[in-house]
């Protein structure tokens, strides 16, 4: 199955929330207030946010009057337009190696297996890949990252349950060098914000990187669960004050309605979605692209 058919089928659930009413209010005729009201409400059900939806809303009316707008058509394409215009600045996003990506998140969001999906996906890309069980705080973390490793035949470096995760990072980038490992991949606990001393793990886990291997690139991407809707934009906010956030990777889209949150994240936080999880399996981790999500939106 190709990327963007992939990418369209996982959109399926909020593509049909959307696209039924929107279809329904075109057929109106008439883009007056309502119009206008009924359209912010559908993009809001979808998780667009209440802030990003009037946005949009926003700007297609000026587009509307400016152009004339009559067809359903015409506004369909100006609204796609409009979306667009959120995405214009991360277009072009690309990880550039040797890099260092350390996967951030709260439990639950599927941090481990989206680590696994990404050693599959770089070695699709013929790159060398080295995991770093950096998650020393939950009970058999590094077994279940080991367990990815043997699937997608990976290097692995890991310690003891209960040890300094950042002295686990220090020896994967030790590794990474004597190997020339072109991406290290380091797995973190799951935390929140109230979790203070595992906040400041990642803080330390940030200065080892930067004085042990100054010259990869080093991204820190945060895993969100995509049916948690605007919920998610909060833990972006509690990590942010901890980390420097440089983009996102949306698990489980394809088991949600709430779709429209990728436009909400890149509108209001103006960080790039990097990959999203669009199944189940070792593959079924898609570059994001804009072009496809919105031509897939309606």
């Amino acid at each position: 199955m190709g990327i963007f058919k992939k990418i369209g089928n996982a959109l399926k659930k909020t593509r049909e929330a959307i696209a039924r009413k929107f279809d329904a209010l075109l057929s109106h005729g008439e883009l007056d207030d309502d119009f206008y009201d009924e359209l912010c409400d559908i993009l809001i059900s979808c998780d667009c946010g209440v802030r990003t939806s009037m946005d949009i809303v926003d700007d297609l009316r000026i587009r509307a009057r400016k152009g004339k707008l009559r067809t359903s058509e015409e506004v369909k394409k100006e609204l796609k337009e409009v979306i667009s215009e959120k995405f214009k600045d991360f277009e072009n996003f690309e990880v550039k190696y040797p890099c260092i990506i350390t996967i951030i998140g709260v439990n639950g969001v599927g941090k481990t297996t989206t680590i696994g999906k990404l050693s599959q996906y770089f070695k699709n890309q013929k790159k060398e890949v080295t995991l770093v069980a950096g998650d020393t705080f939950r009970a058999a973390a590094s077994n279940q990252l080991n367990e990815w490793a043997e699937r997608t035949k990976t290097r692995i470096i890991k310690h003891a349950e209960g040890a300094d995760a950042a002295a686990v990072v220090y020896d994967g980038i030790s590794s990474a060098k004597a190997k020339n490992t072109d991406v290290l991949l380091v797995d973190t606990a799951g935390r929140l914000h109230t979790k203070t001393n595992l906040m400041e793990e990642l803080k330390k886990i940030d200065k080892v990187i930067k004085r042990e291997y100054p010259e990869a690139n080093k991204y820190n991407f945060i895993v969100l669960d995509a049916t948690t809707g605007q919920n998610a934009l909060n833990q972006i906010n509690a990590f942010s004050e901890f980390v420097k956030i440089d983009g996102i990777i949306l698990t489980k889209l394809d088991g949600t309605a709430k779709g429209g949150v990728i436009i909400s994240i890149e509108k209001e936080y103006h960080l790039p979605v990097v990959f999203v999880g669009v199944g189940e399996g070792v593959d079924d981790l898609e570059r994001f692209d804009s072009k496809e999500f919105i031509e897939n939106l309606f």
